[in-house]
């Protein structure tokens, strides 16, 4: 039995496809077992952010993400202790893991998500049990959906800073990889696109030149807005300046 948490997002979704097609049995953790309807798997509902405790398992994969997805997850309450609580039960359950991390992740990284998800690969290797990381970097359709929702795409920075999007199907295939290949424990398997600055992205969307939120802008949000949406402001600013690129070489 494969358990994936985050199998109703948008990489999870096409790993439970991957693995149901293989004839692999699944099981999908899940706060809201509606997100899981038409998926061809079985539900387990329950919720990262509290102890877990699971039946048979032989692989779980972890495709959890708080930095903006529902419920008011965080990366410190999703990335970090969601990730340790699955791989608490997964150890209690003689089980593997396979985690879906990111491009760069680093206990000192600008990012708050990056350093989360560095927190939970740590207490994934030091749980004594078999383990795979995926590190991966931007989705390129999550980025692609964001910028297209309205006629001119909203560009947060001066959007000229190169950053890697990778297709989530390539994310998907990896995961996938990992988890039916046992050689792979121990490793950290990498994923990667394409380099593109913001702007060339949005050219890719829309024709109309696109609008920016200065970055002035965002430096003020950071400060003032909302919990979330300042965690979005500091990580746009980030993204608008740091080395965000990827190659294979």
């Amino acid at each position: 039995m494969i358990l994936v948490a985050g199998g109703t997002g948008r990489l999870g979704r096409l790993v439970v496809h991957r693995l149901a097609d293989r004839g692999l049995p699944v099981t999908v953790l899940t706060r809201d077992p509606d997100r899981a309807a038409g998926l061809p798997a079985e539900v387990l509902v329950g919720d990262v952010r509290r102890p877990l405790a699971f039946g048979q398992v032989d692989v779980v994969v972890s495709a959890v993400h708080g930095f903006a997805g529902p419920g008011g997850g965080t990366p410190q309450t999703v990335d970090r202790d969601g990730n340790a609580n699955l791989v608490d039960a997964a150890k209690a359950a003689g089980a593997d893991v396979v985690m879906l991390s990111v491009q760069g992740a680093a206990a000192d990284h600008p990012m708050l998500l990056h350093r989360m998800k560095c927190a939970a690969e740590e207490h994934l290797r030091a749980s004594g049990i078999p383990w795979t990381v995926v590190r991966a970097t931007a989705f390129r359709e999550l980025w692609v959906e964001l910028l297209g929702r309205s006629r001119r795409p909203l560009v947060f920075g001066v959007g000229d800073n190169p950053i890697n999007f990778v297709p989530v199907d390539e994310v998907a295939a990896l995961v996938e990889r990992a988890v039916i290949d046992r050689s792979l424990r121990g490793q950290v398997l990498e994923a990667g696109g394409q380099n593109l600055t913001f702007n060339q992205l949005a050219a890719t969307v829309r024709p109309e030149a696109p609008r920016h939120v200065p970055p002035f802008a965002l430096k003020v949000l950071a400060r003032v807005a909302p919990p979330a949406l300042a965690r979005q402001a500091e990580a746009a600013l980030a993204m608008d300046t740091i080395d965000l690129t990827w190659s294979r070489d």
